[in-house]
């Protein structure tokens, strides 16, 4: 499927003009159709989860593909589970005392980037939803994870047409420049841009003039209180920012101890092989772990192991050493400590509070920096205490004693939708904090009835008289 023109590299029009056809064949299938095809897809994506895992960490030499696994399967198994009896054709709800019938309708071509961190998973989830909503989709691959992505996006076509699914329903673009990209993006024939990339990126979709849903990007802090168990909290800490070497945006990046636990905590880490940064190869790791031209993460450190870490940085751990921690003055936050902002590796920033009210705030300033409406993490026994620092945090994910990577993706440590795209609201400049999923590529047209007028006529008049209180509307409408 090259969408190649010799004179423009891509053949946009080609494109859009297959896309139009797969929608409108989409339209004229059923509830049954689309779910047998839904189905067939996820079961032959589940089945290449470790091909297509093994592929991504080839290609990219980011992560673990045993972990990569695991976002494969959460984003086949666990999400099909999850969708599989979601309403997503015709009639989706009757409401029979409004006179309100609500009608599930397709959005359109959808155009989806997919990241170099979570390749083919991010691929095959964006898939699986458009087709279970009747969405043609066109994958736009990074360009440093295409191979992989492009051959999840195979899978899953050739498994979508042989169970009856239209033409051209998955498409994706080898090659784009960022210029065709953009044009993309922009075209008036894109129902949706579905972006997961750079901050840049996801700006540039919703600056594109078409509607856009993409993920912000985390910064996640996790208070670890007077009540924690710490032992338990360390162990779920690590789980989480080892997976896949920290490249899912929900991974932990701060982490803020109360003071009377301080001592514990970093025992509980040395005794994980956590590597505890000295002043000076804090500043090495600095340097190497945050691109101050772009002003974001470096490249060089996403999803490589620790070890490897401190060697780009110019000095050695041992190979086991699980995260490398920097401590942190508590007014050391932003792009000046980079180790306090969003890196996707095992690097975590360490800050000391004596209470709660503190905490608070030091969680607030960290989000600040990068991390507004996405995820924050917390570890506490103390009811009344997790339900204020949900009252009082910006964020469109509070997990409470579980692994803040594995516990955002959804599915698996609570009852969160599994997704690979976590909004962030409006304060991470998105209009849903929802984990992502089908219903959000749903258009939702409403039916509505005629209803009798509630009011007899001659309230007419009485609307106009300006001495008619309330008291005596209301009183008349019940007449």
């Amino acid at each position: 499927m090259e969408h190649l023109n010799k004179k423009r590299g891509l053949d946009i029009d080609l494109i859009m003009n297959q896309a139009d056809e797969a929608a409108n064949a989409f339209c004229k299938c059923s509830q049954v159709q689309v779910d047998k095809i839904v189905r067939a897809v996820y079961e032959a994506a589940f089945n290449q989860r470790v091909q297509l895992a093994k592929m991504a960490h080839a290609e990219t030499s980011i992560g673990k593909w045993e972990d990569k696994v695991a976002k494969n399967v959460i984003a086949t198994r666990y999400l099909w589970k999850d969708i599989k009896d979601l309403q997503t054709v015709g009639i989706v709800s009757e409401d029979n005392e409004n006179g309100i019938i609500e009608v599930a309708k397709p959005v359109g071509t959808i155009f989806a980037i997919t990241p170099i961190t979570n390749p083919t998973s991010t691929a095959l989830y964006k898939i699986i939803i458009a087709l279970k909503t009747r969405n043609p989709i066109i994958i736009r691959p990074h360009g440093a994870a295409k191979k992989c992505t492009v051959e999840a996006a195979k899978i899953c076509y050739d498994a979508a047409i042989k169970a009856g699914a239209p033409e051209h329903c998955i498409q994706w673009i080898r090659r784009s420049t960022p210029e065709q990209t953009l044009e993309m993006m922009a075209h008036k024939r894109v129902a949706l841009v579905f972006v997961t990339g750079s901050v840049s990126l996801v700006r540039s979709a919703y600056k594109s003039g078409n509607p856009a849903i993409g993920g912000g990007p985390g910064n996640v802090p996790v208070y670890l209180g007077r009540s924690a168990d710490i032992p338990f909290a360390v162990d779920q800490i690590l789980l989480s920012k080892t997976f896949d070497n920290g490249t899912v945006c929900a991974s932990e990046q701060s982490l803020v101890v109360r003071e009377l636990k301080e001592h514990e905590l970093v025992k509980e880490f040395k005794q994980r092989k956590a590597w505890f940064l000295s002043e000076e190869e804090k500043k090495m790791v600095e340097k190497i772990a945050f691109n101050n031209a772009q002003k974001s993460m470096a490249i060089e450190v996403i999803g490589q192991p620790a070890w490897k870490i401190a060697e780009l940085a110019g000095f050695e751990v041992p190979k086991d050493t699980s995260v490398l921690i920097a401590r942190y003055k508590n007014n050391e936050v932003g792009v000046d400590y980079p180790i306090s902002l969003e890196i996707l590796a095992p690097i975590l920033a360490l800050y000391v509070v004596n209470s709660f009210d503190e905490a608070i705030g030091m969680c607030r300033k960290i989000v600040r920096y990068g991390g507004i409406g996405h995820t924050i993490s917390i570890f506490s026994n103390e009811e009344h205490k997790i339900l204020h620092f949900a009252e009082v945090t910006k964020a469109g994910r509070l997990l409470v004693n579980q692994p803040a990577s594995q516990g955002a993706l959804g599915g698996t440590y609570n009852g969160l939708n599994p997704s690979l795209t976590l909004a962030t609201g409006a304060g991470g400049k998105t209009t849903s904090t929802d984990n992502i999923t089908a219903r959000h590529l749903l258009n939702i047209q409403r039916l509505a009835r005629r209803k009798v007028a509630p009011c007899v006529p001659e309230l007419n008049d009485l609307l106009l008289d300006e001495n008619a209180t309330l008291d005596i509307i209301e009183g008349k409408c019940k007449e």
